[in-house]
């Protein structure tokens, strides 16, 4: 599997990581650049719950990775003046591990749940009850002498944070009295975020440099301080500290980043469409085996924003490229080079 810089799901502004440098995080939502239709629902929602001094109501987070849910969860605790505890789906093993949580908040705390679609189907059923009437049962004991004992928790919120919202339970996701959708940025937004942790990091950057970092982070703020970070690098060895235009192009062509922010990984998947089933349609698995990539990893973090940018199209019989993609990849439909492999 090819090591990306571009992979939105791992490392950068929303990772949990303490070796990540976290500063870049906004702190309110004057600070946090992009989602304006989420935030001004999330304004009148905490303003709400605070005229009546009560938690918010549980919210639910979605959408592609690296788009800043974790750091919304933060903003949102920050605006209501909440601690917030921070955890993830696969690290709540068993019941007790959420029991544990829950009789350590507060009331009016909030409890963020990283990929809250892999919570193990016990611990669901335990945290319905608490999410709904904020109790916990706990069962003691095993056999004929297993006794339920039932909690009183404080009135806290839980903010649930997935790539998969299809994947989490019905009953589950009915408990959220907020459902918003984290939609990918604009090509001004990023540039705004770009100049924002440049100001940070204390890094000198002109505004053509901004835009050209801007036009290949996919729409993506992690990838965008990812890749300032990486061309900065590359400015202070190559040059004087600066990044300037020409500095950007030429860091951006050793890290084998396109014009369109597509890595060798992308065109890999797009090439193998048009050499092996001219331009497709291609089925998720063939592709997988060809590319060497798990399924997963192809539906996750590659096709997402393929299929943004409009160079690939999902058909009930598979995968297929579209005209924008011979074009880009310099490649003709009826070339006599490409794979007669059907």
């Amino acid at each position: 599997m090819i090591d990306r810089i571009i992979n939105a799901s791992a490392d950068g502004l929303d990772s949990e990581d303490p070796q990540v440098d976290i500063t870049l995080r906004p702190k309110d939502f004057a600070g946090y650049i992009g989602q304006d239709r989420l935030k001004e629902n999330l304004k009148l929602a905490i303003a709400a719950a605070k005229k009546r001094n009560e938690p918010l109501d549980h919210i639910l987070l979605y959408g592609p990775p690296g788009l800043g849910k974790t750091t919304m969860a933060s903003v949102i605790a920050n605006e209501m003046g909440a601690q917030i505890r921070i955890t993830s789906g696969p690290a709540v093993e068993r019941p007790g591990d959420l029991a544990s949580l829950l009789t350590n908040l507060a009331d009016n705390d909030i409890l963020f749940i990283d990929e809250i679609h892999r919570l193990h189907r016990t611990v669901e059923e335990v945290l319905y009850t608490a999410m709904e009437d904020f109790k916990l049962d706990i069962m003691l004991g095993k056999g004929p002498s297993a006794r339920s004992l039932r909690l009183d928790l404080p009135h806290f919120t839980i903010i649930g944070a997935t790539t998969r919202t299809g994947a989490i339970a019905a009953p589950l996701r009915d408990r959220f009295g907020m459902v918003h959708r984290l939609d990918f940025y604009t090509q001004d937004q990023i540039e705004a975020i770009i100049k924002r942790a440049a100001k940070i990091l204390d890094i000198k950057i002109d505004t053509k440099a901004a835009a050209v970092l801007a036009s290949r982070s996919r729409l993506t703020p992690r990838i965008a301080n990812r890749l300032l970070k990486r061309v900065r690098d590359y400015a202070d060895i190559n040059g004087d500290g600066i990044i300037d235009s020409e500095i950007a192009y030429k860091s951006l062509e050793l890290l084998d980043i396109d014009e369109l922010g597509l890595d060798p990984a992308d065109r890999m998947l797009l090439s193998a469409i048009i050499d092996n089933y001219h331009g497709g349609p291609v089925g998720i698995e063939t592709l997988a085996a060809i590319t060497a990539e798990e399924r997963l990893t192809i539906e996750d973090m590659i096709e997402p924003y393929l299929l943004q940018i409009g160079l690939l199209e999902r058909t009930p019989r598979g995968r297929k490229v579209t005209a924008k993609t011979y074009s880009h990849l310099g490649k003709k439909k009826d070339d006599p080079n490409q794979s007669t492999l059907i």
